[in-house]
């Protein structure tokens, strides 16, 4: 064999090498980016239901759409930080079935990128108008998703009330907003009574609002795992709430004695306390009053006695003066 056919073998193994890594490092880039393009080119490719879309809606529900479209349900899929995370965590699926309407658990695919009109209502109904679109007007529609809002306010007062407070009670589920103008306005719906307190009236004073002590959470200095978060939704005041604003003079002993010594002072002081008070005041100023009458009218007594004798006395002198005077003469 000549020299120079001993190369051909070696050039055949070192072709075969290239593509063999080639291959196997293209099969690993595909693997992260491949979820991410394909997705959305998979929309309703295997859907059995049709999904209109929320601008087949917007044709009758203008004005629900144009409050839905900046809410963050509109940009649960498109916005930054999701799908910063849903690069990260490899574009795991199971984040669709909260971020996209219409998903396919068994392929992976969806309808339509964000929560849309059809994720509460139900896919597009052929006979609508006519055939209302469906809807579940409780907790268990919006528990799907918001699992740890739905658990605190089971363990509230909202959730334990007989009925329960549900949710679209407290909020619009088309902007996202409170149902009134500001939280404060939106509790004193129901609890009328909530300022006559010492707590409340000062807070109120300064400022604040109900959600600044009941729905207290602490600043988040991370992104929340898996979108899991405390929302506040228990209602109740911890200390972390006090420490929130108080921290500066929480720990201090004086400051919080002459707190509690308001506090209490403030309490004690209530309706019958002060009616008991203004009745003895009252006593007090019907004795003075008595007593200036008694002084007036002895010191006017006096004054006549005092008079009557010094008029007499000084008629008998004049008296005895003029006779003097008739002898003389």
């Amino acid at each position: 064999m000549k020299p120079g056919k001993l190369k051909y073998p070696r050039w055949r193994w070192l072709v075969f090498t290239i593509f063999f890594f080639s291959s196997i490092a293209i099969a690993g880039v595909l693997s992260v980016t491949g979820t991410v393009a394909a997705a959305p080119a998979a929309v309703s490719a295997s859907q059995s239901t049709t999904y209109a879309g929320a601008e087949s809606c917007k044709q009758c529900h203008e004005d629900i759409y144009t409050q839905w479209v900046s809410t963050r349900h509109a940009q649960a899929f498109s916005s930054p930080i999701f799908q910063r995370d849903w690069v990260l965590e490899n574009s795991v699926v199971t984040c669709l079935q909260c971020h996209t309407t219409g998903y396919a658990p068994e392929n992976g695919s969806f309808a339509q990128a964000g929560v849309t009109c059809e994720a509460c209502h139900g896919a597009f109904q052929s006979g609508h108008p006519k055939t209302l679109m469906p809807i579940t007007p409780d907790y268990s529609l919006c528990s799907t998703c918001h699992k740890t809002t739905t658990d605190e306010w089971r363990a509230s007062q909202h959730g334990q009330a007989g009925p329960p407070i549900q949710c679209q009670a407290c909020h619009n589920p088309h902007s996202q907003s409170p149902i009134a103008a500001t939280v404060t306005e939106l509790c004193s719906n129901c609890h009328k009574e909530r300022g006559t307190s010492f707590t409340h009236s000062t807070h109120a004073n300064a400022g604040l609002e109900c959600s600044n002590c009941h729905m207290y959470t602490s600043p988040r200095t991370q992104d929340p795992i898996e979108g899991l978060i405390p929302t506040g939704h228990t209602f109740s005041v911890g200390s972390e709430a006090c420490v929130g604003c108080h921290q500066d003079t929480v720990h201090t002993r004086d400051t919080i004695l002459a707190l509690t010594g308001e506090a209490t002072q403030a309490e004690a002081a209530n309706i019958e306390t002060l009616q008991l008070k203004v009745q003895d005041q009252g006593k007090v100023i019907s004795a003075l009053e008595t007593r200036s009458n008694l002084r007036l009218y002895t010191g006017l007594a006096q004054g006549a006695i005092i008079g009557l004798v010094t008029g007499v006395v000084a008629a008998w002198v004049v008296s005895r003066r003029i006779q003097e005077v008739e002898v003389d003469e």
